[in-house]
C-alpha cells in the first residue's frame, strides 16, 4: 500500500471519531472508526521495514491530531495553550497505546494483541478521569450520549461500557474484513456474531428504557438563564449588584408557592468573603427578599467565594498573600444554597481546569502557576474541596451541587450519590466557548450523568443551554442557545442506589490491573528496550 493510501486511512480514522462529537453523525459510527487505522497497522506489519513501528507511531499520532482537533477545536476561545495541549498531547497518549498494540500484534498472536489494545485503552480512559492533568472529554462511551434509548444499560458499567462495546466490535469487524479475503467460508459465522454483540446490548437497553418509572417525591425547580456575557459583562460592564438583579427579575416571572427551588448558573454572586456574617452580604441579602415571599423557597446558586486564613491555621497549596501584608487567602469557585434557615450551606469546586483554574504539578514545579490564564479577573489555582458534600434541603430532601466541568465525571458524581444525593444540579456557564460544539458536547454528558445514576438533572447555565433532564436521559425542557430566559418542571427524587454508583468504574480498574500486567510481559521481553525479539510464524492467528 502506498504512502497517500495509508495517510487517507489514518485521516479517514480521524474523521470518523469525530463525527459523533460534531453532531453530523449518531455514535453508532464508532463502530468502524477504528477500522482504517487497523488495516493501516495490518498493512504496515507485513513491510519488511525495520522502523515501521516508529512509521505506525506517526501515522496513529497524526490520526488522534485530527480527532482532537475537530472535536476539541474550540477550547482555544478560552485557552490557546490548553487546546494546543489537549491536542497534541492527548494524541500522543492514545498513539502511544497503539503502538504498544502494534508490538503485540507484531510479535504474538493476534487475540492476545486485541486484549492488550482493549485494555490498556480503557486503563488510559480510566487514568483520564484521576491524574493532575485529567481529559475524560473524548471517552469513547460519550459519544453515544445524544442516543441515550441504546445505553440505558450505562446505569451498570458507566460510559467505559460503552468504550469497551466500541473497541470489541472494532476488532470484530476487522476480524471479518481480514477473514473476508482468506478465509471466507466462516464468514456468516462471524457476521452473526457481530450482530449478536451489536443487538444484544441495545435490545437490553430498549428493554431498560420502556420498563422503567420514575419513583419519588415530585420536585417543582425553576432553572434560571441570565445570558450574561462571559468576556465583556460577567466580570466587566455589568456589575454585581445588577446581575443579581437581573437573576431575581427572572426567578420571580416563574416562581410560585409551589416552587421548591431556584438553581442559578455558576459564578452567579461574586465575590464573597466567607465569614460568620455570609447571610447578610449586599449581595444575598436580594435572595432572602425571595424567599421571604415564598418561606419554602431554596436556591442554589454558584458563587465566586474567598477564605481569609487565621494566625495559625494551616495554609493549603493554593493560598495565597494579601498585599504583602503577611495576611493569606483562597478562592474558590462555589456553590451554595441559600434557604429560610438562615444558614448559607456551601460547597467548593473539586475537580478544577487545568491551565484556567490549576496548573497542574504545580505542587512539584512552583515556577509553571505563573501561566495560568485568566478567565474573569482571577489568575493563579483555586482551591478546592477534597470531597464532594451534598446540600440537605426540606422534606430531607438532599441536592449534589455540581459545578461545571465536574460533570463530565461519572465516578465522581457516584459519591454525592453515595452520600445521599437524590436530584443532581449542574451549574454552569459554556459561554467561554461562544457558538462551537463544546457547549452541546458538555449538555450531552449531562445525559449520560443521568443514566449512570437514575437522577433527575437540573442544568442551569449562564450562557449555554439549560435543561431539566429525567432519570432515562431525556430532555423534559431545554433553552436555546445564547438568551435570557427562565425554564420551570417537576422532577422526581430517587433514593435507589444503581450498580454503578455501588462499585464504580470497575471496568477501568480491572483493564489497568491486565494493561500493567500485558507492559511488564513486553518489559520482561525487551520488546520496550530492543534487546530481545520474539516472533511468530504468522501475525494472524488462523482459525
Amino acid at each position: 500500500m502506498k504512502r497517500y493510501q495509508l495517510l487517507f486511512l489514518a485521516l479517514f480514522s480521524s474523521l470518523l471519531l469525530s463525527l459523533p462529537w460534531l453532531a453530523i453523525l449518531p455514535g453508532w459510527i464508532l463502530f468502524i472508526a477504528f477500522l482504517p487505522l487497523l488495516i493501516l497497522e495490518d498493512q504496515l506489519i507485513q513491510q519488511k521495514d525495520k522502523n515501521k513501528s516508529i512509521v505506525f507511531w506517526g501515522y496513529a499520532y497524526l490520526a488522534f491530531v485530527g480527532w482532537n482537533a475537530l472535536t476539541c477545536w474550540w477550547i482555544v476561545h478560552a485557552t490557546l495553550v490548553g487546546m494546543i495541549l489537549v491536542v497534541f498531547l492527548n494524541a500522543c497518549f492514545m498513539a502511544t497505546v497503539w503502538w504498544l498494540f502494534h508490538l503485540f500484534r507484531r510479535n504474538y498472536k493476534s487475540r492476545i494483541s486485541g486484549l492488550a489494545l482493549v485494555s490498556v485503552w480503557l486503563a488510559f480512559e480510566f487514568a483520564h478521569h484521576y491524574w493532575d492533568i485529567e481529559w475524560p472529554w473524548l471517552t469513547l462511551g460519550n459519544g453515544f450520549a445524544d442516543q441515550v434509548k441504546l445505553i440505558q444499560w450505562y446505569e451498570y458499567t458507566g460510559v467505559l461500557g460503552g468504550s469497551l462495546w466500541v473497541f470489541v466490535i472494532n476488532l470484530l469487524i476487522f476480524d471479518l474484513y481480514r477473514f473476508f479475503f482468506n478465509e471466507g467460508r466462516i464468514l456468516v459465522k462471524k457476521t452473526i456474531s457481530i450482530a449478536l454483540i451489536i443487538l444484544l446490548p441495545i435490545s437490553f437497553s430498549i428493554w431498560i428504557y420502556s420498563t422503567y418509572k420514575e419513583e419519588g417525591k415530585p420536585i417543582e425547580v425553576v432553572v434560571l438563564q441570565p445570558n450574561i456575557d462571559p468576556y465583556i459583562e460577567k466580570f466587566g460592564s455589568l456589575s454585581p449588584g445588577e446581575q443579581i438583579n437581573r437573576l431575581i427579575l427572572l426567578a420571580d416571572s416563574l416562581v410560585t408557592g409551589s416552587t421548591d427551588y431556584v438553581v442559578a448558573p455558576e459564578t452567579s454572586i461574586h465575590p464573597l468573603w466567607q465569614d460568620n456574617q455570609l447571610n447578610y452580604h449586599r449581595y444575598i441579602l436580594p435572595f432572602y427578599g425571595l424567599i421571604n415571599r415564598y418561606p419554602n423557597l431554596q436556591i442554589v446558586a454558584g458563587a465566586t467565594t474567598k477564605k481569609m486564613y487565621h494566625p495559625g491555621e494551616e495554609l493549603s497549596s493554593t493560598v495565597r498573600e494579601f498585599e504583602d501584608r503577611g495576611l493569606y487567602y483562597d478562592i474558590y469557585n462555589s456553590a451554595l444554597q441559600i434557604d429560610k434557615t438562615g444558614k448559607i450551606q456551601l460547597y467548593h469546586k473539586s475537580i478544577l481546569v487545568s491551565g484556567v483554574e490549576k496548573m497542574p504539578f504545580s505542587k512539584y514545579f512552583t515556577f509553571i502557576e505563573g501561566f495560568i490564564i485568566d478567565l474573569g479577573g482571577t489568575t493563579g489555582s483555586l482551591g478546592k474541596q477534597d470531597e464532594p458534600s451534598v446540600f440537605l434541603g426540606n422534606n430531607d430532601v438532599q441536592v449534589a451541587p455540581v459545578i461545571c466541568y465536574e460533570s463530565v465525571f461519572g465516578a465522581y458524581l457516584t459519591k454525592y450519590i453515595q452520600k445521599g444525593a437524590d436530584l443532581i444540579f449542574i451549574i454552569t456557564n459554556d459561554g467561554w466557548w461562544k457558538e462551537t460544539p463544546g457547549y452541546k458536547q458538555h449538555l450531552s454528558y449531562a445525559r449520560l450523568r443521568a443514566i449512570e445514576t437514575r437522577r433527575s438533572i437540573v442544568r442551569s447555565a449562564n450562557t449555554g443551554i439549560s435543561a431539566i433532564i429525567n432519570q432515562r436521559g431525556e430532555y423534559l425542557q431545554k433553552t436555546q442557545w445564547w438568551e435570557k430566559t427562565v425554564i420551570k418542571d417537576k422532577v422526581y427524587t430517587n433514593e435507589k442506589l444503581t450498580f454503578y454508583v455501588k462499585y464504580g468504574d470497575y471496568i477501568g480498574r480491572i483493564s489497568s490491573f491486565i494493561a500493567v500486567l500485558m507492559i511488564i510481559f513486553l518489559v520482561s521481553q525487551g520488546q520496550l528496550t530492543g534487546t530481545k525479539k520474539i516472533r511468530t510464524n504468522s501475525f494472524v492467528q488462523n482459525p
